[in-house]
């Protein structure tokens, strides 16, 4: 098994890049796209640092199913790209790197999202049973239809 893995999905988003933009570099707007949000509606968010952009920071405690943990937008570049440090504590402690990647396409916007990580023991272990691709590739793409539905209006 590779030390690393990564996760991608992407679609096709029919709207500007900027509108598209607006709605992921503030964790604030996450609540209306994240496929995390429904896993537990009573789940605890904290937002700290700057209110958008880098320096940003979204820390969340829930459920089983959601965890506990944190992401901090570490580099924007407007309209095109943002970087994220995402780091889970439970249910296992994890430390990844997301990207989310604009361009446009056509009238509207191709979106990407993708998440590398070191495969620790834990994730081998799991992955023997199923992959990460397997485990976080339905979230993202259940996160990027809802953030296509909102930005689409």
């Amino acid at each position: 098994m590779a030390d690393t893995y990564t996760v991608e999905r992407s679609t096709t988003i029919n709207a500007s890049p900027g509108e598209v933009y607006s709605h992921m570099i503030d964790f604030h707007n996450w609540t209306a796209w994240s496929p995390w949000e429904e896993l537990d509606p009573d789940m605890s968010k904290t937002y700290s640092g700057a209110d958008s952009g880098v320096g940003a920071k979204y820390s969340w405690t829930g459920n089983r199913k959601v965890g506990q943990g944190s992401m901090e937008i570490t580099d924007a570049k407007q309209d095109a790209e943002i970087h994220i440090d995402l780091e889970f504590l439970k249910p296992f402690k994890a430390t990844n790197k997301t990207k989310l990647t604009l361009a446009p396409s056509g009238d509207g916007t191709q979106v990407s999202w993708a998440m590398t990580g070191k495969n620790t023991l834990m994730t081998k272990i799991m992955g023997i049973f199923k992959s990460m691709d397997k485990m976080v590739g339905p979230d993202f793409e259940k996160g990027l239809a809802k953030l296509k539905a909102v930005a689409e209006g």
